[in-house]
């Protein structure tokens, strides 16, 4: 009885401090949770949405009626064809497509389907207008179709600008007499930052189901995400800026760590060829300010110099200048220039980026990964059987396929951990993440005198976010390990401030979150890393400090899923005892998301992405803190609380301590809670004391 009286207690005084998120969904109804406010919806409706499905268009704006002019075009071997001997008899679907770009590798399966069950009364033709694509990539992806389709290799976008084509996932349905019936999307189960376990809408076999019926397709026209096609448009004014003289450089300071051959990015972007290719694609993800990816707030340039003076030592955003100069140089008919101006080329190791690696954990063995759809998140527990504490400089993450691995987080399991998860997860996400991957940031590397540690017999658990591109395959994911030479000054740790007790309600568009750290010790903080599922919108951390003055560290108004993104400070930022850090997430539950997976639910705290977290992480050090004793702004190892994970004893009962005497008597003792928290006055006074407290340690 004394056992279940104390954690009663303990559990009070945890939900106090918005640190209940650790419990078990089986004490939900000891406490309720007051409901938030919605917040304002900040998120300005001029802002592009970083999602984006399928949506519907006038058709007479979409080419639906429009006669196709007769055109010849050559398939992959060179045999020619002329699309009026093929109307003739037959219905004709020209589907764009790309080898390169990733919604259409997605689609690729969908197709084959489809050619197969839409029988002898159409003709498929498969139109690649990206000159760029590898003719073996094409003839391997034409060969699954098993000769049913005719793939050409439109290298000068002439056939797939005559029928009107927008994107690389485009369709357009003729009828005999080469009239546009149907222009559109596939299906809605790929777009631009989501993917869904199955299609929701089938527009392409529902439009040839009904024209092949001798009736109109109920949707005739949609838009339909991909990689963009450039629409041919006569040049505007000649533009000083050449590939070679400004393009090239701006794609190498922004782009090419991703996108070169054997990188993370789908289609390299390191020649003149590439860009060229890529341009409508490339205009598109700069005005909707997806690409390069960084999602912060930009700070206001300085009205003097017109200098933007970033906190972040990685952004990535494009400077104005930078952006006009991309801009203009599509507009001014991209001109290639004079080669003797081409910076020089970078150059990539194919092996670890950090160098050479003092110690590499591996699966052990293949982690199959299906086509299509969706795969929930995969935990694998590596083994290290590490002699002896280690302490590590620097950590890479290699996907064992980059086309299937989306983002992978690494946390350690103490070697006295003996089970392979965690009993509860919301307290393993609070003690932070130890290794990360994303698209484009691969390792943490930290300066002399920082480090982070790894303890002796310790395990290694990989949290695998996988997203099928189309082709079933496995992946064998490693991490490489570069020790410190000798041992730091300094201790990097990561905390996560969590709200485990969200509560979304069903369509609900702009639901409000937050949750709250309040520093027990002084901490310089490094950086942020915030972490939502699918139905994250905006999120926003905060500092207040010990005088109540509120300040925003970080605004992310458009969060995307997608990229699981490190903001790390130039300099630490200062933070003291007292101040208390604030993390705050807008979620869209509604049927207007386009990844939500079921707007009717209401959504709750888990780890797969069909659930929720509300997960901002700290990067941090403790000034002057020895290492190995460095302690946890949760009062884990080394702080003088002890106690727990994820529970500073000290620092929860000085805060609720608030005329410092030492005790916890009157309205320091919340009247929600009295019932558990008195269970801890053994000698009956009416207070409790510190030395009370401490009994919920035994």
């Amino acid at each position: 009885m004394f056992r279940i009286n104390v954690t009663c207690a303990c559990f009070g005084l945890m939900v106090l401090l918005n640190e209940c998120g650790a419990q078990d969904r089986k004490n939900d109804d000891l406490v309720k949770p007051k409901p938030v406010t919605p917040a304002p919806k900040w998120v300005t409706p001029t802002e592009a949405a970083v999602r984006q499905g399928p949506q519907p268009i006038r058709p007479g704006d979409h080419g639906i009626g429009r006669l196709v002019s007769d055109v010849s075009f050559a398939d992959l071997a060179g045999k020619n064809h002329q699309l009026s001997a093929l109307s003739r008899k037959q219905i004709v679907v020209f589907a764009m497509t790309s080898t390169s770009c990733p919604l259409s590798k997605k689609y690729l399966p969908t197709l084959i389907d489809l050619v197969k069950s839409s029988g002898d009364g159409v003709s498929w033709v498969l139109v690649n207008p990206f000159a760029t694509d590898k003719l073996s990539d094409m003839q391997t992806a034409a060969e699954q179709f098993h000769g049913k389709v005719i793939y050409v290799h439109d290298k000068d976008g002439n056939l797939a600008n005559t029928c009107g084509a927008f994107t690389t996932t485009d369709v357009i349905i003729l009828d005999r007499s080469r009239t546009i019936v149907y222009h559109g999307a596939i299906d809605d189960q790929y777009g631009f930052g989501y993917s869904i376990d199955t299609p929701r809408y089938r527009y392409l076999a529902d439009a040839l189901v009904a024209i092949q019926a001798g009736k109109s397709p109920l949707v005739a026209a949609t838009d339909a995400p991909g990689c963009t096609l450039e629409q041919p448009t006569k040049p505007s004014a000649k533009s000083e800026v050449t590939y070679h003289n400004q393009v090239a450089r701006i794609m190498q300071r922004h782009c090419v760590e991703c996108h070169h051959d054997g990188g993370v990015g789908p289609f390299p972007l390191d020649t003149f060829d590439d860009v060229e290719t890529h341009a409508g694609m490339i205009k598109q993800v700069i005005e909707r300010g997806i690409m390069p990816p960084w999602f912060a707030t930009e700070t206001t340039p300085n009205a003097v110099t017109k200098v933007v003076h970033t906190p972040w030592a990685n952004d990535r955003s494009l400077a104005a200048a930078e952006k006009n100069d991309l801009l203009s140089w599509i507009a001014g008919g991209k001109p290639e220039g004079d080669h003797r101006d081409a910076p020089q080329p970078l150059k990539f190791d194919n092996g670890w980026l950090i160098g050479k690696p003092d110690a590499i954990f591996q699966f052990a063995k293949p982690v199959p990964i299906k086509a299509t759809g969706v795969m929930p998140y995969q935990k694998i527990v590596v083994e290290t059987n590490l002699p002896e504490d280690k302490w590590v400089q620097a950590i890479e993450v290699q996907p064992g396929d980059r086309g299937v691995v989306h983002h992978v987080l690494v946390f350690v399991q103490d070697g006295g951990e003996d089970e392979g998860e965690p009993s509860d997860d919301a307290a393993a996400e609070r003690r932070g993440f130890w290794g990360i991957y994303v698209p484009g940031n691969s390792t943490l590397v930290y300066p002399k005198g920082f480090a982070k540690r790894i303890p002796k017999g310790a395990k290694l658990k990989f949290q695998m976010h996988y997203t099928p591109n189309g082709t079933a395959t496995t992946d064998q994911t490693r991490i490489g390990l570069i020790w410190a030479k000798e041992p730091p000054k300094h201790e990097v740790r990561v905390a996560g401030i969590v709200n485990a007790r969200i509560s979304i309600p069903p369509g609900a568009d702009n639901h409000r979150e937050e949750s709250t750290l309040r520093l027990p010790m002084d901490a310089q903080i490094m950086g942020f890393l915030p972490h939502m599922h699918l139905r994250g919108k905006a999120c926003k951390y905060e500092v207040t400090r010990s005088d109540g003055k509120t300040t925003t560290l970080l605004d992310i108004p458009r969060y995307d899923f997608n990229w699981q993104l490190l903001y790390r400070y130039f300099e630490p930022l200062s933070l003291h005892a007292g101040d208390t850090i604030r993390f705050t997430v807008w979620y869209d539950n509604s049927d207007k998301n386009p990844a939500n997976p079921d707007p009717t639910k209401t959504v709750r705290w888990g780890a797969q992405t069909f659930d929720e977290m509300h997960l901002g992480y700290v990067e941090y050090y403790i000034p002057g803190a020895k290492p190995g004793e460095s302690p946890s702004l949760y009062g884990r190892r080394g702080a003088a609380g002890g106690g727990r994970p994820g529970f500073d004893l000290e620092a929860i009962f000085k805060r609720l301590d608030r005329n410092g005497d030492g005790k916890l008597i009157g309205d320091e003792i919340p009247e929600a809670q009295r019932d558990n928290l008195m269970r801890l006055d053994a000698d009956k006074d009416g207070a409790i004391t510190l030395e009370e407290a401490k009994r919920l340690r035994r």
